[in-house]
């Protein structure tokens, strides 16, 4: 950066201005007054002008205040100053720091790229533009093209838009730091930043701006200049001469760069005329008249100058009269430098302007004084070239340095490649003169000048760009990453280059990360190198990299007769496809594949192949090449003629051993040579070993050049020999045992072979001579046989035993049970195959040995039970964890979760481990850290002694087990048997199971295991299997096929097209096998791409069925989500597939929900959108359909939202079946939030007009229906809209929870209005209508005979309801003819809710008045009154009763009805619930038969736990509790889903009823509702004396009743004052309070049933804690019920800080278990494990739970981890308990087998057995009764205990046997006393 001081301003004045110099001189530091931009005088003189050197410190203070003399001294004392630093004074040049923001520069394209250009920066240095830095609607048109996906046709990409050497004005946006440490600097070359300096006034005809186009119009372009306010336009004529010649005939695109002259100005700049022409553009000038100022001087311009200054490093020019700039070395006119001279004129262009500082750069160079032209020269010649003995031009500080090369021509070199790095480097060796040893790195287009490094590391550099890699060269690389697609190398500084994963080894691997890792250096081979796109392809194949052939690198190499080195890149059947470097490749004919005719190639050969080829001929011209495998010039193939006939001569016979040499591997098997005469032959890999586990082993181990022995030659057939090395076939054929034909054969022989194919109805066996059998599925297995192929794989070694032989037809039928094919003693096999296969894996650890890798010779070494001292490096998300540390650096030590045994660890920490196993195909080593096993007990092990042991290691063909005694590693068979090979998941062993094992050996031989055989299964101890929370969401159930194990790792990525077969098929998915055995899914709403409703896509696939698919996202088996593909995780994904025709032709969709939430998926979808579901079943608990739009989003469709048939609803299972598709409406999100809630029947909007169906929720007497809907929408119907035809009992078909059909008659209230009328829900069946709607007044005519129920008996007359809001006046005198003589035999006769015939007599709409008349001779009906007095007295009685009921419970609840205002009619008739009538109706009848009828039955509920009493709520499909709870007909058995109450421990019903507290207050006399009514009216009549005497005492009889009543001790509380008096008197009774509570909550007044709570809570002495516990439950199940979630929380917090926390805990879970919220009761139980691990009643509770939902593998994972958690003297209880809980919920058998493992580890404790026996006598046969008490007796107890065991059986026998059982017993008890005193006596 130029050195200067920071003065006001940096421009000069007229020469010779004293008075200014000394101005500028006293006030250096911006002192002077702002000069106005107009004024344009400058205030340094040209002599004084020391802009180069001179810094602020140099200038002293003190100077600059004395200085008051005459301008003349000064400037002598100045001159002196410059002559005495005339060497110090040079021109800076730019360096990345002196560059700001917001410079402006000029620039030359040097690269373009797909989404930046790279920008070539005078002096050297370089920028960046990116693709939205070029112009607004550039950007603009980007934006779009990304939202739309696909590209706009017109929109040009950068490499049309540029091309390099285009000259381009920038402003500097931001100069960063890159990762690395480098400036990076970004420019923009967007108008509006790089003229934004200019404004609409100061534009002026003739000035040269940039800009681009902005768009196309009808007459021309509009480009963008940048200059606010200005439309800039390019009338079309002009633009022609440029589309011409620049631009092709092309019209100008969006985003083309002009540079363009100002023709004329409108408007005071508003609009501008533009010119592009050549002419116009290359002579534009800037001159004074154009008025640009030091603020708006634009780099690129053209002006004219005059030389002020000349120095050795540049000039100092004076432009623009006012203006002064500086011109360094690197621009002067190469061929004029030397010859410049003071006041020469000249032409310059600004390079340029510094914002800050204001300094002007410029260029004298010839190529820039002519604007619009590209520069021409590109690049140098020698670029990479290492140069010696540079000599330096010249230094400059803060930038670099300048050489001279050896042609005159100087090159630069910036200050950062001077020296390896700043602490090196040395400013003194760069004096001019000295030399340096330098490379030429790049070159600078805006300077030409060459660029040096003196770097080492860059001289040294192999390859210094993309340009220097040729293909075939083989180059060293260091490793960066590891991707699916490849592994990402560093070649150089700045080149990087891929190897794709096929290329990775000379066979395909599965794990190259445990073969590489980053930092590794590795050496390649060149296969493509594309200088231009910066593309490096390379193979670490060891074929090729290390091939001493002739690499291929262009057609023109391949000559005929050439051998070399390829690899296969596509199999097809006309042949293969090999390629080579460069791109070129070759095709080998099928009959150049082989000497021999192979009929298919794509079984022999494989993509990525590594082959040698030999050249037959090529066409370089047309790109073509044929190649041949047979090799010509093979030394071998050579020989003389006569060793090939011999060796043809020479013939191998089936049934020979021979002995093979290794010649190389192929996918299936190992090529081989037959020694001593060379026959090739195979042998597959099955054929390596009987062992299934160890074929692949050996196969992998063994090498080209290795000898296996006594091989057996199995079949030959056209040349082709077939080999197997099974030590049981070998065996078999020498000791002479295998028959030869079939006539040697006969039924019961057991002969050994092997499995040569599968089918679905059994397995082909085929024997060493060549004959078969086949095995029926049916004799295959004593097990059950579902499928064939999970009981054998091909190739697999098995014994069978003939049961059939058709010698005619050749045939023979197998039998491969082991009942039928047991070779003797399973013990003595099961230990033969033991040691079979440990002999092998010894085989295995000698062919480690033999290998170079010093890792694999160290595994070979390490055996099982070896202790090691490890480092951990990490744990893993699945709780396993890897060690470093090993023996040897890339050892990979696993400890799974199970093995890390329950300890804390770290990264860093250091553990004893002991090895358990040496995996040696993934070469990892599992070790244990489980203390017992680090450290063993010495102890003398005895051959045959039986030890138990507990399973560490499974493999799969045997197990590691460590002896519990003393912790010594033994190994045992799981398989006793060649055949024994399919076990069901229940047999199967697990890690941590104890077994019982007998040894066989005693020492630990070379394995490191001891040998043993494991006893019967039944002395297996409880299995250990997954700790995962045991609670999996309901929703969450996965697919088994999809979690077999660990996923396996895949390579795919989504977009791929994979080809697999159907494995199985779910209703809402297809299970899919793929390549490498990796298992897929496809989802049904990927299979079609338009799904007829109804049908089920899956149908469409078959099992076994071949399809292709495209990877459409991978879902993680542990969340199940789908992850992106960057995720590290993917490759353990199971991949999800797409088989839609659509998604397989083009575009796909990526599946992603690990950065979405459910929530957001489920978002998208608006509601009332048509949707294609597919069912995945229907849930009967929930009653909902359970649905999958999509895989991962699922749906609901509620049952009121299925259908609006009611025969559909009754059975929705039959109507809809499972994987069917189903056309459904999005009603919106559930609940939860993460399903979608859909609808069969459109959209669930209610509005008016629908039909939709409905639940009852409440049934209102006299009143009508309360109905609800999904979502919790409430409607109402009228007793007037029940039925097209009125009835006297309307409501009783009506019980809450029926399923109805409503119409919505209107929704203008919250509450809607409906009607059931099946004229309103069924207008098709045009019904008949009895009693037709009557909505309003209007409705109603005089004269009409209508119908209605009798709403009141008023003071003058009866009120009768005519429709929902109509209601009519009947006056007495037209109510009947009989006029009773008192009104209150109207209330009798005519109850609320009769129904009634009566004629309208007249109608007065504005009084809203109806009058009617009952009348005979009106309605022509029998009189009402007469009609009813005949009534049967029972009838009358009921009515009385119903009437005093009313009054005496009415009062209250008219009061609250009235707060409520629901009354819309005009009479306020009393309502009540229909419990409370039928309650009053008992109570009055048999007050005693009922009260002990409720007390027996509060006795018979008292120890059941799921006693269900009091209210009962339903919780149906999210609908809220209604406003008021209404009890039901107590009649009604409970159902299965209620609430249940409150239980407490003190016996305490929580019965909200309260039926057992019977009002000991007889009921009084009058209804209170007439009594109100009536006063008005007994008021116009005066009593007599006799009636008020009467009345008297009447009122003296009912206060004495009151208080006698009050005294009576039996006496129940009735009133919130009752409860208040009984709670002062008893304050500690919790029993109390919860009644007082109940009181509240039968009024549904749950806020005061809360306060009672809190009361409670404050009152009751701290000392009772039961007392307080019993509030506590009481409102943590009012909370449960009533409240929400949040508040059920709350309580339950301060519940446990206030009690003891346990109990709290399981009081909330049996709250949660018995109001059917399991999921919540899960969580809380695993909540309780982590903070009561120690308390077995948690365990037990929990276990139950899960026994209770039908969850048995939960409950025994949670006795395993209870066992893990419990002190070991618990164990035995818990087991117990457990037990206990399976006899009563689970399975019997279970039950009994945990029994007998704990009484055969501990035969004495007698509690124990006394449960046995219990449990045994409940739930068992008398058989197993009398069998357990045989067992119990014979044991070696105590004499009392004994006693007590025979003391059981006899009581049983009495019970349950006959007279000669009891006897039995008495003699075995007499027995036992009899030996007993015998012992003594001796």
């Amino acid at each position: 950066m130029v050195l200067r001081p920071a003065g006001p301003c940096q421009a000069s004045t007229v020469p010779g201005d004293p008075n200014m110099a000394t101005l500028e001189e006293s006030f250096p530091r911006g002192g002077t007054r702002k000069i106005h931009k107009s004024e344009k005088a400058f205030q340094q003189s040209v002599e004084q002008d020391n802009l180069f050197d001179i810094s602020t410190e140099e200038k002293s203070t003190k100077r600059k205040k004395s200085q008051k003399g005459p301008a003349k001294t000064k400037k002598l004392k100045i001159e002196k100053r410059e002559s005495s630093k005339s060497v110090r004074e040079k021109f800076e040049i730019l360096s990345v720091e002196s560059l700001c923001e917001g410079m402006r520069i000029l620039g030359c394209v040097k690269e373009v790229n797909e989404l930046e250009l790279v920008i070539s920066l005078p002096n050297g240095l370089r920028g960046f533009v990116q693709a939205t830095e070029i112009c607004d609607a550039y950007t603009k048109k980007l934006n779009e093209q990304v939202a739309q996906e696909e590209p706009l046709k017109d929109l040009l990409q950068l490499p049309e838009l540029f091309s390099p050497g285009m000259l381009v004005r920038c402003v500097v946006s931001s100069v960063g730091i890159t990762e690395r440490g480098k400036r990076s600097v970004k420019l923009s070359l967007n108008p509006k930043n790089v003229n934004r300096v200019l404004s609409a006034e100061a534009l002026k005809p003739g000035m040269l701006l940039t800009g681009t186009v902005s768009s196309l119009e009808d007459h021309g372009y509009l480009v963008d200049i940048g200059v606010e306010g200005t439309r800039a336009f390019l009338p079309l004529p002009k633009a022609q001469e440029y589309i011409r010649q620049k631009n092709k005939g092309a019209k100008l695109k969006v985003g083309q760069y002009l540079n363009c002259v100002i023709e004329e100005v409108k408007g005071n700049g508003g609009v501008v005329s533009l010119s592009v022409g050549h002419a116009e553009v290359s002579t534009a000038i800037a001159t004074e008249e154009q008025n640009w100022t030091l603020n708006n001087l634009l780099p690129g311009l053209v002006v004219k100058a005059q030389v002020q200054k000349v120095t050795p490093h540049g000039l100092r020019l004076n432009f623009l009269t006012f203006f002064t700039g500086l011109v360094d070395f690197m621009h002067l006119d190469p061929k004029k430098a030397g010859t410049y001279f003071s006041n020469q004129a000249v032409r310059a262009c600004i390079l340029c302007v510094h914002p800050r500082t204001r300094v002007v750069r410029l260029s004298l160079r010839p190529i820039f004084l002519q604007p619009g032209r590209p520069l021409t020269r590109l690049s140098c010649q020698h670029l990479g070239a290492v140069l010696d003995d540079v000599p330096v031009q010249g230094f400059f500080n803060k930038a670099g340095a300048i050489f001279r090369l050896k042609d005159g021509i100087l090159a630069y070199a910036r200050l950062s490649h001077l020296s390896d790095s700043k602490n090196t480097f040395k400013p003194e060796s760069f004096k001019p003169g000295n030399t340096h040893k330098c490379r030429i790195i790049d070159y600078s287009q805006m300077d030409e000048l060459a660029l040096l490094s003196l770097r080492t590391s860059i001289i040294e550099a192999q390859y210094l760009s993309y340009h220097d890699i040729k293909p075939g060269a083989v180059v060293k690389g260091t490793v960066l990453t590891i991707k699916p697609y490849g592994m990402l190398l560093k070649v150089g500084q700045h080149i990087r280059g891929l190897v794709p994963a096929m290329h990775l080894a000379d066979i395909l691997i599965k794990n190259p990360e445990k073969k590489y890792h980053a930092g590794d250096e590795v050496k390649c081979r060149v296969l493509l190198c594309d200088s231009e796109d910066k593309k490096l392809m390379m193979t670490l194949k060891k074929t090729l990299v290390e091939s001493k052939l002739p690499a291929i690198t262009c057609y023109a190499d391949a000559k005929p007769g050439l051998q070399t080195h390829g690899f296969i890149i596509r199999v097809k059947d006309y042949g293969c496809i090999v390629k080579f470097y460069n791109d070129v490749q070759g095709l080998v004919p099928k009959h150049e594949l082989s000497a021999e005719y192979i009929p298919d190639p794509e079984r022999v050969f494989y993509t990525g192949q590594v082959v040698k080829v030999v050249v037959l001929n090529c066409e370089p011209s047309k790109e073509r090449m044929l190649l041949s495998f047979k090799l010509l010039s093979d030394p071998e193939l050579q020989k003389e003629p006569a060793g090939h006939s011999q060796k043809k001569g020479r013939v191998i016979n089936v049934g020979q051993l021979v002995d093979v040499k290794v010649l190389e591997k192929t996918k299936d098997g190992l090529e081989v040579t037959i020694l001593p005469y060379n026959i090739p032959a195979f042998l597959p890999t099955p054929h390596l070993s009987d062992h299934v586990a160890n074929g692949p082993l050996l196969y992998h181990w063994l090498q080209a050049g290795d000898t296996l022995h006594r091989v057996l030659c199995l079949s030959r057939s056209e040349g082709h020999i077939l080999l197997c090395r099974k030590p049981a076939l070998v065996s078999t054929v020498e000791g002479g045992q295998d028959p030869k034909n079939f006539s040697e054969i006969h039924p019961g022989m057991l002969l050994i072979g092997f499995v040569k194919s599968i089918k679905d109805y059994g397995v082909f066996i085929q024997f060493p001579s060549g004959l078969s059998g086949l095995a029926p599925k049916a004799i295959m297995s004593d097990k059950f046989v579902t499928s064939t192929s999970d009981h054998f794989v091909e190739g697999q070694t098995v014994v069978a035993k003939v049961t059939n032989v058709d010698e005619e037809k050749q045939r023979m039928l197998l039998s491969l049970r082991l009942s039928d094919c047991a070779l003797g003693d399973l013990a003595a096999t099961s230990l033969l195959l033991l040691s079979q296969c440990l002999e092998e894996l010894q085989g295995v650890r000698s062919l480690m040995r033999s290998r170079d890798s010093v890792l694999i010779q160290t595994l070979a070494e390490m055996t099982a039970g070896m202790v090691l001292d490890l480092v951990v490096q990490e744990v893993l998300e699945d709780g396993s964890v890897l060690f470093s540390g090993g023996p040897v650096p890339g050892l990979v030590l696993r400890a799974s979760k199970y093995h890390r045994a329950g300890q804390e660890v770290e990264s860093g920490q250091k553990k004893k481990a002991v090895i358990l196993n040496v995996d040696m195909l993934t070469l990892e080593v599992h070790v244990s850290l489980h203390q017992d096993l680090v450290n063993r007990k010495a102890k003398k092990l005895k051959k045959d002694s039986e030890h138990q042991a507990i399973v560490q290691h499974l493999e799969e063909s045997f197990a590691v087990a460590s002896l519990v005694e003393t912790g010594h590693l033994a190994a045992f068979s799981l398989t006793s048997h060649l055949n024994d090979t399919f076990r069901f998941d229940s047999e199967k062993l697990h890690i941590g199971q104890g077994v019982s094992l007998t040894l066989k050996t005693t020492e630990p031989g070379v394995t490191g295991l001891l040998l043993a055989v494991e006893g019967p299964a039944a002395k297996r101890t409880m299995r250990q299997t997954r700790k995962d929370s045991e609670t999996v969401d309901e929703d969450e159930e996965v697919d088994p096929a999809l979690a077999v194990g660990t996923v396996k790792k895949h390579t795919l990525s989504i977009g791929d097209m994979v080809t697999g077969t159907v494995k199985s098929i779910k209703p809402t998915h297809v299970v899919v096998t793929l390549e490498d055995g990796v298992i897929g899914c496809i989802h049904a709403s990927h299979i079609l791409d338009d799904v007829p409703e109804g049908i089920s896509p899956t149908t469409k696939l078959k099992v076994g069925k071949t399809v292709t698919a495209r990877v459409i996202g991978g879902r993680d088996m542990k969340t199940y989500k789908f992850l992106p593909i960057s995720h590290p995780r993917f490759l353990r994904t199971i991949p999800e597939l797409s088989v839609r025709p659509s998604e397989l032709e083009d575009g796909h969709t990526a599946l992603n929900s690990h950065s979405v939430s459910r929530m957001e998926k489920i978002k998208q979808y608006q509601a009332g959108q048509t949707v294609t579901c597919f069912l995945k079943k229907y849930n009967v608990v929930k009653k909902w359909l359970e649905v999958e739009l999509a895989p991962d989003i699922r749906g609901r469709i509620p049952l009121l939202l299925m259908s609006l048939s009611f025969k559909v609803l009754k059975h929705p299972d039959k109507k809809f079946q499972i994987g069917q598709a189903l056309r459904a409406t999005v009603v919106g999100p559930d609940s939860s939030k993460a399903f979608l809630c859909l609808s069969l029947i459109g959209p669930h909007k209610l509005e008016k007009g629908e039909v939709a169906m409905g639940r009852v929720a409440k049934v209102t007497p006299n009143e009508g229906l309360t109905v609800s809907f999904p979502f919790g929408k409430i409607g109402r119907v009228s007793i007037f809209h029940v039925n097209d035809s009125y009835s006297e009992t309307p409501l009783e078909d009506f019980i809450p929870q029926k399923v109805v059909r409503c119409y919505v008659l209107s929704t203008e209230d919250e509450v809607l209005t409906l009607s059931l009328r099946s004229s309103r829900t069924n207008p098709e069946t045009k019904s008949k209508i009895e009693d037709p709607e009557i909505n309003s007044i209007r409705d109603i005519k005089k004269g009409h005979l209508l119908r209605g129920y009798v709403r009141s008996v008023q003071p003058d007359g009866v009120l009768v309801g005519l429709g929902p809001s109509v209601v009519g006046l009947a006056q007495y005198p037209h109510v009947s003819q009989c006029s009773p003589s008192k009104k209150t035999l109207y209330n009798k006769y005519l109850p609320e809710g009769k129904l009634l015939t009566a004629k309208i007599l007249s109608v007065n709409h504005q009084k809203n008045l109806v009058e009617l008349s009952f009348l005979p001779s009106d309605t022509g009906k029998p009189d009402v009154l007469s009609a009813s007095m005949e009534l049967p007295l029972s009838k009358q009685e009921e009515r009385k009763i119903e009437a005093k009921e009313r009054d005496q419970k009415g009062e209250e609840k008219n009061q609250k009805r009235k707060e409520k205002k629901n009354q819309k009619g005009q009479a306020a008739a009393a309502r009540l619930p229909s419990k409370e009538k039928t309650q009053g109706k008992r109570e009055l009848q048999t007050p005693v038969s009922e009260q002990e009828r409720v007390n027996k039955k509060a006795k018979k509920a008292g120890p059941s736990e799921e006693d269900d009493s009091g209210m009962e709520v339903y919780y149906r499909e999210g609908e809220e509790a209604m406003e008021e709870m209404d009890m039901l007909p107590k009649e009604k058995p409970p159902k299965p889903a209620e609430a249940p109450r409150l239980q407490l421990p003190s016996g305490f019903a929580w019965n909200v009823g309260l039926d057992s507290l019977t009002p000991a207050l007889p009921p009084r006399g009058e209804s209170s509702d007439s009594e109100e009514d009536e006063k008005p009216h007994q008021a116009t009549k005066k009593k007599s004396k006799k009636e008020r005497d009467l009345e008297k005492q009447k009122a003296e009889k009912e206060l004495s009743r009151v208080e006698e009543a009050l005294m009576d001790p039996r006496r129940q509380p009735e009133s919130a004052d009752d409860f208040d008096r009984l709670v002062l008197s008893s304050p500690n009774s919790s029993i109390l309070w919860l009644q007082y509570m109940a009181f509240h909550l039968q009024a549904t007044e749950i806020e005061k049933a809360r306060a009672v709570a809190e009361r409670a809570l404050k009152t009751i002495s701290f000392r009772e804690e039961q007392e307080k516990l019993n509030v506590w439950v009481a409102l943590l199940n009012l909370e449960n019920m009533y409240g929400s979630q949040e508040s059920l929380n709350k309580v339950f917090e301060r519940a446990v800080q206030y009690n003891e926390p346990l109990k709290v805990y399981l009081h909330l879970a049996d709250i949660y278990t018995k109001s059917e919220k399991l999921q919540e009761a899960g969580e809380l139980y695993n909540r309780m494990l982590k903070r009561f691990r120690q308390e077995k009643a948690v365990w037990i509770k929990y276990g139950a739970f899960l026994l209770r939902r039908s969850q048995a593998g939960a409950s025994h994972r949670v006795l395993q981890r209870a066992l893990e958690c419990l002190p070991s003297k618990e164990h035995v209880d818990v087991i117990t308990k457990f037990a206990q809980l399976e006899f009563q919920l689970g399975d019997a058998e279970r039950a009994k087998a945990i029994f007998e493992n704990t009484l055969s580890t501990y035969p004495k404790r007698t509690d124990v057995w006394s449960v046995y026996i219990d449990m045994t006598i409940k739930h068992g046969s008398q058989k197993e009764v009398r069998d357990i008490f045989e067992r119990v007796i014979h044991l070696s107890l105590a004499p009392k205990r004994m006693k007590f065991f025979f003391k059981r059986y006899l009581d049983y026998e009495k019970q349950h046997g006959t007279e000669k059982d009891v006897q039995a017993v008495k003699a075995k008890a007499l027995e036992y006393v009899e030996a007993k005193s015998s012992v003594l006596e001796e």
